[in-house]
């Protein structure tokens, strides 16, 4: 049967979104995205560890017995989980400071163990690298969005200290929305993520029920009819 691409990255970045549909993942997604570039930060961590943990465990998912399945699984994340961690203290100590525990705690992320087990496991490598990168690119987008919020209401910029995750080159795409802007302590605080987070889950939501709508009110496509052909003229 061939491969629906279409649906892996469909499920990855909407319809099966890790974040807004599984609600996975989602002690890190309301820690970190005080701002963009930490969201950002932990987002491209996920993504490459997913990535790399669906590439293993499909190559090698015919070699292990179920009887030791999740072990297996767990120290393939842990060691990618242990590779992105010793080259963000190299290239981004900072950011790696700021993140704290969230890094190592990718090794138990729900997400990136859920896809192995239920989607890498039982398909091939294509399908699998597809499978972790959409729903990594899926999971930041949210990271992104919601620290975007938070950082706007918060601090009234876009974009600061972008520097941590790109170098000295990036300290000049900080944004400032308001000039002076005395801080709106509550959404970089933990409440204020859960709220922000019910935001976005319910504007997809209502999203989802608008193309539900759309297709309902579609008028469905007439069934083709049969007609009599009349034949004249004389059959010798």
């Amino acid at each position: 049967m061939a491969t629906d691409y279409k649906t892996i990255t469909l499920n990855g970045l909407w319809d099966n979104n890790p974040a807004l549909v599984q609600l996975l993942g989602l002690c890190p997604l309301l820690a970190v995205t005080s701002t963009v570039v930490n969201a950002l930060g932990l987002g491209i961590a996920s993504i490459l560890v997913m990535i790399g943990s669906n590439l293993t465990v499909s190559m090698f998912r015919k070699f292990v017995p179920d009887a030791v399945r999740l072990p297996v699984f767990v120290m393939i994340i842990a060691s990618f989980v242990t590779c992105i961690e010793l080259l963000m203290q190299a290239f981004t100590y900072e950011l790696y400071t700021i993140l704290g525990i969230f890094i190592p705690l990718i090794v138990t992320n729900c997400i990136i163990l859920g896809r192995a087990d239920a989607f890498a496991c039982k398909n091939p490598v294509a399908d699998s690298l597809l499978d972790g990168f959409m729903m990594g690119i899926g999971f930041t987008a949210v990271l992104v969005i919601l620290g975007a919020m938070r950082e706007v209401l918060g601090l009234g910029t876009l974009f600061s200290d972008m520097q941590l995750l790109f170098g000295p080159a990036a300290e000049s795409w900080k944004i400032v929305l308001v000039e002076d802007y005395v801080g709106f302590l509550f959404a970089i605080l933990p409440p204020g993520a859960f709220v922000g987070m019910g935001l976005l889950i319910a504007l997809k939501n209502i999203v989802d029920k608008r193309i539900e709508e759309k297709k309902k009110a579609e008028p469905a496509e007439p069934a083709g009819e049969s007609r009599r052909v009349r034949v004249t003229g004389n059959i010798s």
